[in-house]
């Protein structure tokens, strides 16, 4: 990270000016642009992935097999053997030599892969509602999105459009959330289109050094919201299309209830407010130097940033990393862990049990139907769709309002959030992301509640 004296003294050309705005400009329409498509609200990169998607249905199942038992086999050969240019080569060394307990788990999404494409082995593995749902219904979306947000994210994240963004937005960011203006861009982006792009957003900016432990953490696991599009599928499932403004205006409520309180207590209060390699942040980094105003301060970084994009080619090298290293890094991450956390959501009672402490706390909070309720609450945590579908088999319209808005705002769940977050550099483990899981539960359930109450 340069200081600002390097900044300030430098000198930019209009040819500078021209390489910021028209790459961020670009950038800022295929992930911020909110597009109807299909009837749907969305974003061009989505569209992109949808279009790909599409384009690819008879191949994309097996490729993504062939991908995730390949990292598998692949990362184990390493691991004995380190051929010398693999290990002379940075990336594809980092790419191939994961923590032991991160191969363990590349190795059982690698068999979870295997065993759910071939349909052999315990059937509650490679069912539909464990492995099939992970494979047959995330993983090709994922891919292609990963394609697209991989390679286009340097469009954001290259040219200053953070910087100037930032700056600007730091006013709002900073006092509330205490977070840098940049992490407003991340919501959108997730807002607007799909929480794993603010993620992977969020991962290649802690890497940068631009956010400390502490925000990455915090942005990783409170601002990667649910996308709108999403949140339709939610209510439809439980049948209340007809209320989805009130309920998406409790989901936003929540959550920015959440936002302003969760990072406030453990264990995310607790992270350190030091970069990726242990150095500290400069403190007058966020100062606005004389003479400046945030915008033109914020015009300042962003000429600043673009003066130091190299050529074309380096650009679309990195962003062809990027796609590769969320495809093959992460893909086989959330193969493991999703299939996990599916299975023992289908064939064990552990998120039934789970959820019987908060029978009090919803009575307390006039929910009827508590006791059914209870269950669909902590088996969020495996995956946000499954409460929904719990749901729809209660009688109670209010109930299940309560239960729809309640897993949206919720956010971390293990068959993609939670899985592309410690797959991710960002510094959260499973114990931790269970109990920010907690913690929204607890903080956003009064809020939905009391909205509950004034629709029904």
């Amino acid at each position: 990270m340069q200081d600002q004296a390097s900044i300030l003294n430098k000198k930019h050309t209009k040819s500078t000016f021209w390489v910021f705005l028209i790459p961020s400009l670009i950038g800022l329409f295929l992930f911020m642009a909110p597009v109807s498509f299909n009837g749907d609200l969305t974003i061009p990169v989505a569209i992109l992935a949808k279009s790909l998607q599409g384009a690819m249905e008879g191949i994309i199942v097996p490729l993504v097999t062939a991908i995730i038992a390949f990292m598998a086999i692949a990362s184990l050969l390493y691991r004995v053997v380190k051929p010398a240019f693999i290990a002379r080569n940075e990336f594809l060394n980092d790419l191939l030599s994961p923590s032991p307990l991160w191969l363990a788990v590349r190795v059982i999404g690698g068999l979870a892969v295997v065993m759910t494409y071939f349909q052999f082995g315990p059937e509650a593995i490679w069912e539909e509602n464990t492995g099939g749902l992970v494979l047959e219904g995330l993983l090709p979306t994922l891919f292609s999105v990963f394609i697209f947000a991989g390679l286009l994210l340097p469009l954001l994240l290259n040219f200053g459009l953070l910087e100037l963004f930032g700056t600007m937005l730091s006013k709002i960011m900073r006092p509330i959330f205490n977070l840098p203006g940049r992490s407003a861009i991340d919501c959108i982006a997730s807002w607007l289109g799909d929480g794993s792009v603010g993620i992977l957003m969020t991962s290649k900016q802690y890497e940068q050094q631009f956010y400390t432990q502490r925000e990455a953490a915090i942005v990783g696991t409170t601002f990667s919201a649910v996308s709108i599009t999403f949140s339709l599928v939610v209510i439809a499932q439980v049948e209340l299309e007809y209320l989805f403004l009130p309920f998406y205006g409790a989901v936003c409520l929540a959550g920015f209830v959440a936002a302003v309180i969760v990072p406030r207590l453990p264990p995310l209060s607790r992270k350190k407010d030091l970069f990726i390699d242990g150095t500290a942040p400069n403190k007058d980094d966020n100062l606005l130097p004389e003479g400046h105003t945030t915008f033109s301060w914020g015009l300042k970084l962003a000429m600043f940033k673009a003066s130091q994009v190299k050529s074309p080619i380096s650009v679309t090298s990195e962003g062809v990393k990027n796609a590769i290293d969320m495809v093959f890094g992460v893909l086989p991450v959330v193969m493991g862990l999703g299939t996990i956390a599916l299975v023992i959501a289908e064939y064990t009672s552990v998120f039934a049990f789970l959820g019987q402490p908060f029978i009090p706390f919803l009575e307390l909070l006039g929910i009827p139907e508590a006791a059914q309720a209870s269950q669909t609450i902590v088996v969020g945590f495996a995956d946000m769709f499954i409460p929904a579908i719990l749901a729809a088999s209660i009688d109670s319209e209010m109930t299940r309002f309560v239960i729809a808005a309640m897993s949206v705002t919720q956010l971390i769940y293990m068959s993609e959030v939670g899985a592309l977050l410690l797959g991710s550099k960002i510094p959260v483990n499973i114990g931790e992301l269970f109990l920010i899981f907690i913690l929204r539960t607890l903080v956003t359930l009064p809020v939905i509640a009391g909205v509950a109450h004034l629709i029904f």
